[in-house]
């Protein structure tokens, strides 16, 4: 399904400038620092996506770049624009997908794109104009004239991406905009924003899903308690942190005649030796390697024991460098 993109392309070649700079954040609430000392420059009309687990401080900072929480020191300059000081300047020339859909239930979907309009000092004329390309972007043409309660939940989702779209904003900000989606419906949000990207918009994300910010960034940070853990394109801070190749281990294994053990009984006393670092979660173990010949060829001849291979991934270096703990 092709549409055409409701923003206009920047063909000229020329260097834009960042459409977000952070300098120096930091946030404190009481004695609480929850942001400690973050920059950050986005490259105009890349995907940049910041991670972390729940209480990084991901959200922080992103109501910080937006103006909607005042930074405790740093400086900010969104679209151009100092922010706190000139933060809703700034924001007529920035689209965001909340969280969690805020779309009002008593308007069809072309009410709501046209309501949204006019809080950007938009003419009810020019919205409407665009309106079917917006909707046609989304996959929406059928449902101009249906309400909100009548969509699905990707519906939805792709109606407030559209949304955001109305002002033709510079930059994009998307907090977890899949998440609860199903994976048609998160393929379909996918190739939207990759169109939108290669139309030149700078779209800013934040994502629990791995694949997706893989799939998606130019650029990422991973965050941790306040402070910036890493950043670079997702193939550069996987080489940096990671071993190159991972065989996950599970199942039984005969012990010596002991009976059987699992995976982690096993890596107690071969992991070491046949790989450059070995971590444990619940029944698997997880064995990192750069040369996975050796271990490969032992599991080969554990016939208890089964094991995946495959290259190491964005969530391997997550997990190394956040820990595997539960986070609430």
């Amino acid at each position: 399904m092709s549409a055409a993109l409701p923003v206009g392309s920047d063909t000229s070649g020329e260097v834009r400038p960042s459409p977000l700079i952070i300098r120096g954040l930091v946030k404190r609430y009481g004695d609480n620092e929850v942001v400690r000392g973050i920059d950050l420059e986005l490259a105009a009309g890349e995907c940049f996506t910041l991670l972390g687990p729940n209480g990084a401080g991901k959200t922080t900072t992103l109501r910080c770049a937006l103006g909607l929480t005042a930074p405790t020191a740093g400086d900010i300059r969104l679209c151009g624009e100092p922010v706190p000081a000139r933060a809703r300047e700034a924001r007529m020339r920035v689209g965001i997908v909340p969280q969690i859909d805020n779309l009002d239930p008593d308007f069809t979907c072309t009410e709501n794109l046209l309501v949204y309009g006019r809080y950007f000092g938009i003419k009810d004329a020019d919205i409407r104009a665009r309106i079917p390309e917006l909707l046609a972007f989304a996959g929406l043409e059928n449902k101009a004239d249906a309400r909100i309660q009548s969509l699905s939940g990707g519906m939805k989702r792709r109606l407030t991406l559209a949304r955001a779209l109305v002002n033709r904003p510079e930059l994009l900000v998307l907090d977890e905009p899949t998440t609860g989606l199903d994976p048609q419906a998160r393929h379909l949000i996918w190739d939207r924003l990759k169109q939108l990207i290669r139309n030149g918009t700078t779209v800013l994300l934040t994502t629990h899903f791995m694949d997706e910010a893989e799939r998606l960034s130019d650029h990422l940070a991973i965050l941790d308690a306040g402070r910036l853990l890493t950043a670079g394109s997702p193939r550069d801070v996987i080489a940096q942190h990671i071993e190159p190749q991972v065989v996950e281990v599970f199942g039984e294994w005969g012990n010596a005649g002991n009976g059987t053990a699992g995976a982690p009984a096993w890596a107690a006393q071969h992991a070491a030796a046949l790989s450059d670092r070995f971590e444990i979660s619940g029944e698997t173990a997880f064995c990192y390697v750069r040369d996975p010949a050796p271990l490969l060829a032992h599991l080969a001849a554990q016939p208890g024991l089964r094991y995946l291979h495959r290259p190491a991934n964005l969530e391997d270096v997550f997990l190394k460098l956040t820990g595997r703990e539960l986070r609430d």
